[in-house]
């Protein structure tokens, strides 16, 4: 009988920042940008150089820590962690070893199994290294340092993930709390956002652990759920052959599916750290950290259950609209200026993802304002506009964030609700169409609908169709 084998997997999750400056000199964070331009003395590493420390990331790596429940270490301190590599100017990182701000944490997750904690062991803060940019037709390496010294906070899981499911489950709660807090736009294609695996197996039922690894280079949740089963099945195969799974760092390469040793961990735990000389200890106060927790915004599992107590909304659209924060704050705010958020409910879970899904862009790229929306919803709620109409507005609304009003009226697009008018029109559709008519007399109701459409036709659109649906059978009497 063959053997079974258990996961074992835990995360380490760099985020990049969102402070407007690095975290320990006054240069840009910017994405992009020419190479070099985002530089000073102090990223470069140059001598005599001494780093400040920017409060932010400490105010930024204290709220994640809040939210994810950790413990805040109110004494804590930077170490440098020495190795020599072209994109780290100092030839040291500055990071936290000994006494991290963050640790003792975890959050819950939900999978088809059900819910589990995953732990957090730690989170400590770091600045990012430079980026090394291969040259094939040069045959050389070039050094971008527009990323050195960019403020990073590293958290670090206990190996408490089982399967590729709990890992993206796990991820995509952290980066919602992250995104929430406004930490971080946590982009894994940008690399805001960036996790490395450890994984190792284990006969099932066994409780040692087996020779982990560490993937790299993984910058979508398809392509870490992909590195996890590759790689399960390699450290699997290895081991049924009887041959020892070797303790290194891999490189997941998601085009070939297949992941390749970087190097080995032999002598990785000999970083030489020692305490960073040149930056005092972080002293928290009670009352910093008070002020953090006070600022604390509401989370997405929190919105979940007030949505569905004060807007009576199901729960499958309350998770899709809390699935982003900036979904959520467009519903909020629209539904507070129209108090109409079924409605509200109903333009964001239809023609907006619709919109987005056909421009291949994220609920986090909307740029129009609530206020446009809460018009357009009026507008249709009085009949100023029909729905046919409104759809075709709201699209200018998604790309151009245009005034429902003003296009309305500049392109002669408003619902005609003169009785009048409308009665001739609907008298010269029943002329023009005995047959039709003829139809619908002999109880053919699809007769109607086509009169209603010819109708719809002959106003251009701009009918109010219960109307025109009440005259016609009117007439037709």
């Amino acid at each position: 009988m063959s053997k079974q084998y258990e996961t074992v997997i835990g995360l380490e999750v760099h985020v990049e920042l969102a402070t407007k400056t690095k975290i320990f000199c006054g240069c840009s964070t910017a994405f992009g940008g020419a190479p070099n331009t985002h530089t000073c003395p102090v990223c470069t590493g140059m001598p005599g150089s001494l780093p400040v420390l920017n409060k932010q990331v400490v105010e930024y790596a204290m709220a994640v820590g809040l939210a994810t429940n950790c413990r805040i270490h109110q004494y804590c301190k930077f170490d440098r962690k020495n190795y020599f590599y072209p994109d780290n100017p100092q030839n040291y990182q500055i990071s936290q070893l000994y006494l991290p701000i963050c640790y003792d944490g975890g959050i819950e997750i939900e999978t088809a199994a059900g819910k589990k904690v995953v732990g957090i062991h730690e989170i400590h803060m770091e600045e990012d290294a430079g980026k090394l940019i291969h040259d094939e037709w040069e045959d050389c390496s070039l050094v971008d340092y527009n990323r050195s010294g960019v403020p990073l906070i590293e958290i670090v899981s206990e190996p408490d993930m089982r399967s590729a499911e709990e890992v993206i489950a796990y991820l995509d709660k952290l980066r919602l709390i992250i995104q929430y807090l406004g930490a971080s736009d946590c982009k894994l294609q940008e690399g805001s956002m960036r996790a490395d695996v450890n994984l190792s197996v284990r006969e099932l039922g066994s409780t040692a652990l087996g020779t982990r690894t560490e993937m790299k280079n993984l910058n979508s949740f398809k392509a870490i759920a992909r590195a996890i089963e590759g790689e399960r099945a390699r450290q699997i195969e290895l081991l049924e052959e009887g041959k020892p799974v070797i303790q290194e760092t891999r490189r997941w390469d998601d085009n070939k599916e297949y992941s390749y040793p970087m190097r080995s961990k032999e002598d990785a735990h000999d970083y030489r750290y020692f305490p960073d000389p040149d930056l005092v200890p972080v002293e928290i106060s009670d009352e910093w950290l008070q002020a953090v927790r006070d600022r604390q915004p509401e989370l997405r599992t929190e919105k979940l259950a007030r949505y569905k107590a004060e807007f009576d909304i199901p729960d499958y659209d309350a998770g899709i609209l809390t699935s982003s924060k900036r979904m959520a704050d467009i519903f909020e705010e629209t539904t507070a200026l129209c108090g109409r958020p079924k409605k509200v409910s109903n333009w964001l879970m239809g023609e907006t993802l619709r919109l987005l899904k056909e421009e291949n862009r994220e609920p986090d790229e909307l740029t129009f304002s609530p206020s446009h929306l809460a018009k357009l919803i009026e507008m249709v709620e009085a009949g100023t506009v029909n729905q046919p109409v409104a759809k075709e507005v709201f699209e200018q609304i998604f790309r151009e964030d245009a005034d429902p009003e003003r296009y309305v009226e500049e392109h002669g697009l408003k619902t005609v609700n003169d009785e009048g008018e409308l009665k001739t029109v609907v008298a010269d559709v029943i002329a023009a169409n005995p047959q039709s008519v003829a139809d619908y007399r002999n109880g053919k109701e699809k007769a109607l609908g086509f009169l209603v459409g010819q109708t719809m036709k002959a106003m251009k659109g701009k009918a109010n169709p219960a109307a025109v649906n009440r005259l016609l059978k009117e007439l037709l009497q």
